[in-house]
């Protein structure tokens, strides 16, 4: 199974933790998709993150699924512009009002079409799916990707940007 940052440039790695998802553990079901019926409630994930390089003017976290059964994979999450300043965010954050995103993030629509997390939901019968969720540490405040875009448009914008990531992958299966 291939690693979707394979392919780019190796920069820095970082720390990111959460109190609700592990590793190459199961999502738990607060982080599956209700809206995609996978019984969960679309809550995107607890996280905290340390040790990014000290030029770091933003951040951006994605959470992106290589082994969805399409070409091209599936974006369940993607926000840019954090400040710097910004190390953690709450459970919840990711919702359709970015409650818990700071002031002037973006958040950008998913493979869904909303704005918002979309938690988990790998066809039944499938094989296990990897969660890739990621945050990028950027030598850049602003990406300058405008609320609408596609997560593949911050992917290629944060190409030449990116100082560090760090990255927790949890799985699912059904």
């Amino acid at each position: 199974m291939h690693d979707p940052y394979a392919h780019l440039p190796q920069v820095a790695s970082f720390t990111v933790t959460s109190t609700d998802v592990s590793d190459g553990q199961p999502l738990p079901a607060a982080q599956m998709s209700g809206l995609l019926d996978a019984g969960g409630s679309d809550t995107s994930p607890q996280l905290s993150w340390s040790g990014f390089p000290p030029q770091t003017r933003s951040f951006a976290v994605t959470m992106y699924d290589p082994d969805a059964p399409t070409p091209s994979g599936f974006w369940h999450w993607a926000v840019h512009d954090i400040p710097a300043s910004v190390t953690s965010l709450p459970s919840g954050a990711g919702d359709a009002e970015g409650s818990g995103l700071p002031a002037g993030a973006i958040q950008l629509p998913g493979d869904t079409g909303l704005a918002r997390y979309v938690g988990a939901a790998p066809p039944e019968g499938h094989i296990r799916h990897r969660y890739f969720i990621v945050v990028h540490a950027l030598d850049i405040e602003s990406l300058g990707v405008a609320p609408g875009s596609a997560p593949a448009v911050q992917g290629f914008m944060m190409f030449t940007y990116t100082l560090a990531r760090a990255r927790i992958v949890p799985t699912a299966q059904r």
